[in-house]
C-alpha cells in the first residue's frame, strides 16, 4: 500500500538493460521499494513485486518489442503484496506465488498461478531463500543462468538502512545475524535486482559475496547507521 502523505506522482527509473527495467515508486521515501519486469525466454513481460505508480503502465508498453505481452505478476515476498493485484487486474493476468508460499493467494481476488522449480516459460529458476514460520519469512528468489539476472526481493538490498558504511550491498537488518548464506550463495550473477534500492549491475557475483561474507562482522555499523537514520 502506498506511504500515508508520499506522493505517488512520480517514479523513477532504475536498472534498465537490454531484458528489463525496474523503478522506484514514491521515489522521496525511506524505503525505497523497487519493482521491475524482465523479458524471459517466452519473450513477454514479467512484473515482480510492483509499485504502482501514474505512468507504470506506459513505461511496461514501451519496453520490449511490439508483441511483448505481460505474462503475469510475481509476488516474491508472504509478508506483503505490494501492488500487484492492481497490476494483474489492469492487464488481466495471473499473479504467480511459489507452490510453498502461504496466505498470499488468500489476500488477493486475482487469479493465481502457483509456480516451483521455474516461473513459467520465463527462463528464471525459482528457489527458496526463506521459507520459515518464526518469525514468518517466505521468499523466493529467481536466476536467470544464459543472461546471469539474479532477484532477490528482500534479503539483501543496497538503500542505506540495508548497509554498513562502504557496502555496496548489504543483508537485510533483520538476517545479518544469520543471513541466508547457502540461498544466496548458489550463483555468481552477472548482475542483481533487489527489491529496495537500485541494482549492482558490475561485479555483482562479489558484491554478493562480501555481504554474505561480511554480515556479522558488519553487523555493529550497519545497525549504527540504520538507527541513526530511523531517529533522524
Amino acid at each position: 500500500m502506498p506511504m500515508k502523505g508520499r506522493d505517488a506522482s512520480t517514479y523513477r527509473e532504475v536498472d534498465r538493460w537490454s531484458e528489463g527495467v525496474g523503478w522506484i515508486a514514491y521515489p522521496d521515501e525511506m524505503m525505497q521499494r523497487t519493482s521491475h519486469a524482465v523479458i524471459g525466454d517466452d519473450g513477454n513481460l514479467w512484473v515482480i513485486d510492483p509499485v504502482d505508480a501514474p505512468g507504470v503502465d506506459e513505461l511496461l508498453a514501451t519496453f520490449g518489442s511490439a508483441n511483448t505481452e505481460i505474462a503475469g505478476v510475481v509476488v516474491g515476498l508472504d509478508r506483503h503484496t505490494r501492488d500487484a493485484a492492481a497490476l494483474a487486474s489492469r492487464h488481466d493476468v495471473p499473479i504467480y506465488v511459489p507452490t510453498w508460499m502461504s496466505g498470499v493467494a488468500d489476500e488477493v481476488d486475482n487469479s493465481v498461478e502457483r509456480f516451483r522449480d521455474e516461473l513459467g516459460d520465463s527462463g528464471y529458476e525459482a528457489f527458496e531463500i526463506l521459507n520459515r514460520g518464526l518469525p514468518p519469512w517466505q521468499e523466493v528468489g529467481l536466476f536467470h543462468r544464459e543472461n546471469g539476472t539474479l532477484i532477490i526481493p528482500e534479503a539483501v538490498g543496497t538503500v542505506s538502512y540495508f548497509c554498513a558504511p562502504g557496502e555496496r550491498l548489504g543483508i537485510h537488518p533483520m538476517l545479518r545475524p544469520f543471513p541466508p548464506r547457502q540461498a544466496l550463495s548458489r550463483f555468481e550473477p552477472k548482475r542483481i535486482l533487489v527489491g529496495h534500492g537500485t541494482g549492482i549491475m558490475s561485479n555483482a557475483a562479489r558484491s554478493l559475496a562480501a555481504a554474505v561474507d561480511n554480515s556479522r562482522s558488519n553487523l555493529p555499523s550497519a545497525y549504527s547507521r540504520a538507527f541513526k537514520q530511523l531517529i533522524s
